[in-house]
């Protein structure tokens, strides 16, 4: 009996002990799965995909749609589109003699409620400069020089301007402004290019 006794006792101690060792293990499983959690958190998009889509921006543009003003018959649309160095001024016209130059400003005020355009004011010249053709420097913000139409009586012309921006604060912004197209060519002379009479005007707006 004393022996049945020592066995029994020894098999409990060795499933104990057997017992105790397969329990180890299971910090080692906790810490192993933990390590993979921590895998899966630091998977994140790459930095160029969330970088591209926060340094797209869409150009700013403006757009003057053109009327004739009382008697003519000059029409159609002047955009600007602000590029990197300067604005791109598109111009789309009709109703012009064929062959005719015409002088074209920026002016101060976007009125066109006069029937001649006198409501547009003078020429945008925020800076108190002297007038002149588009080569000369200094010259005001709005002398954007003349305009020929073709064999048509149309202008389909784009020009580029670094003296002044669609919205910006520097050089001067010409939203809100007015677009002149004159009768008469600018000869660049003092003090607005003896162009004549007002024959078209346009309001730039923000497109």
């Amino acid at each position: 009996m004393k022996t049945i006794h020592t066995l029994m006792l020894a098999f409990a101690l060795c499933f104990a002990g057997c017992g105790g060792a397969d329990a180890e293990p299971e910090p080692e499983a906790e810490s192993t799965g933990g390590g993979e959690a921590e895998t899966t958190v630091e998977v994140i998009p790459p930095e160029g995909e969330a970088g591209g889509g926060a340094e797209a921006e869409a150009p700013s543009t403006a757009l003057a749609t053109m009327s004739p003003t009382e008697g003519n018959e000059a029409s159609g649309t002047v955009r600007f589109v602000q590029q990197e160095g300067g604005v791109l001024v598109s111009v789309e016209l009709t109703g012009l003699e064929p062959g005719s130059r015409h002088g074209f400003h920026v002016h101060e005020h976007g009125d066109c409620s006069a029937p001649d355009g006198t409501s547009a004011g003078g020429h945008y010249d925020p800076a108190g400069a002297d007038h002149a053709l588009p080569a000369e420097r200094p010259r005001h913000a709005g002398d954007m020089g003349n305009l020929e139409a073709d064999d048509a009586g149309e202008v389909h012309a784009e020009l580029e301007f670094d003296n002044f921006s669609v919205d910006r604060a520097d050089p001067p912004p010409v939203v809100g402004r007015g677009v002149i197209l004159h009768a008469e060519p600018d000869d660049g002379s003092q003090p607005t290019g003896a162009a004549g009479a007002r024959i078209a005007c346009g309001v730039i707006e923000a497109d």
